[in-house]
């Protein structure tokens, strides 16, 4: 009797627990209805909390150009177009005989310095808020969560030294959780909160990106599943590095890849930036700044090439 009363018990929970994996990620914290996740945690008084780290005026581009010889993740490519007018063999335009160049880019918006948005990557063809494939991506066009939306972040950035933490190179799928942010963290003397945005530098786009695409391209150091949950829970806005992904590859178990931009697009509703050229800031012994992102509002797109700036 106690014993099929405890296997009905248990089925039980079992099944509660499945029926609550749902609810663990959606509805988010920040409503049943939001679309925008943790960038709901910006405010006018951390802006101008933001703005009085602004000692030298010196002023960082984090972005790395973007082109045909970008290193890319998968298959993305990127090809730039000029249109010559007037066209070949016809004369200037009017008496001021007015001659242009104009552009047309065919890309990928995932190369280069990139925002990775909550539409980006999903759960079993759910994501955000749990928001299905057919609700995001209509006949319409894809709705909703896309980065368009997204106002602009202007909030304290924090760069977390993992490189100089390890004391040596980094190395090819080598992760970094809470224990080893938190310790690094302790050592420069920083600490995050709501509404920051967190950058962390380990040396790979320094190391690699030149000297070695595949190596950059293909494997990376980088944030494993228990830090990105610590750092979401946090109240960051959105988290960087100067990786291609961000995560660590190879994965932690290479039959749950992805894991933690699921954490933190789907799960938690934290931006991810890529690409980030954080080893100007490292290099100068930077923790704290002002972090300043007007991302291109390209209607339809879950990701964006973007330039981040950070003022000290």
């Amino acid at each position: 009797m106690f014993r099929s009363g405890m296997i009905l018990a248990l089925s039980g929970l079992c099944l509660a627990g499945a029926a609550s994996a749902q609810e663990r990620w959606y509805p988010s914290q920040y409503g049943a209805s939001d679309t925008l996740g943790a960038v709901g945690n910006l405010s006018p008084e951390g802006v101008k909390r933001a703005a009085a780290l602004v000692k030298t005026g010196k002023v960082y581009a984090l972005g790395i150009p973007t082109g045909p010889d970008s290193a890319v993740y998968g298959d993305r490519s990127y090809k730039a177009e000029i249109i010559v007018t007037p066209p070949a063999g016809q004369p200037p335009l009017g008496a001021n005989k007015a001659t242009a160049f104009d552009e047309k880019v065919t890309t990928s918006m995932g190369i280069g310095t990139q925002m990775d948005g909550l539409g980006h990557l999903g759960i079993d063809h759910r994501y955000y808020n749990g928001l299905t494939r057919d609700e995001l991506n209509t006949p319409q066009g894809f709705k909703t969560l896309e980065l368009s939306n997204v106002p602009p972040i202007v909030t304290r950035g924090v760069v977390i030294d993992m490189l100089k933490y390890f004391g040596k190179p980094m190395t090819a799928g080598q992760a970094f959780n809470r224990t080893e942010i938190q310790a690094a963290m302790r050592a420069q003397k920083v600490t995050i909160g709501k509404g920051d945005v967190v950058l962390f530098h380990t040396g790979w786009m320094a190391a690699k990106m030149n000297s070695d695409r595949k190596a950059f391209q293909d494997t990376t150091p980088g944030l494993g599943e228990d830090g990105a949950i610590w750092l979401a829970d946090q109240g960051v806005v959105a988290i960087g590095a100067d990786t291609i992904t961000l995560e660590h590859i190879p994965f932690a178990d290479p039959n749950r890849p992805f894991v933690v931009h699921q954490t933190l697009l789907a799960r938690k509703g934290v931006h991810i930036l890529e690409n980030v050229n954080v080893g100007l800031l490292a290099a100068d012994g930077v923790s704290e700044f002002l972090f300043v992102l007007g991302q291109p509002r390209f209607v339809g797109t879950v990701q964006v090439v973007i330039n981040p700036i950070a003022i000290r």
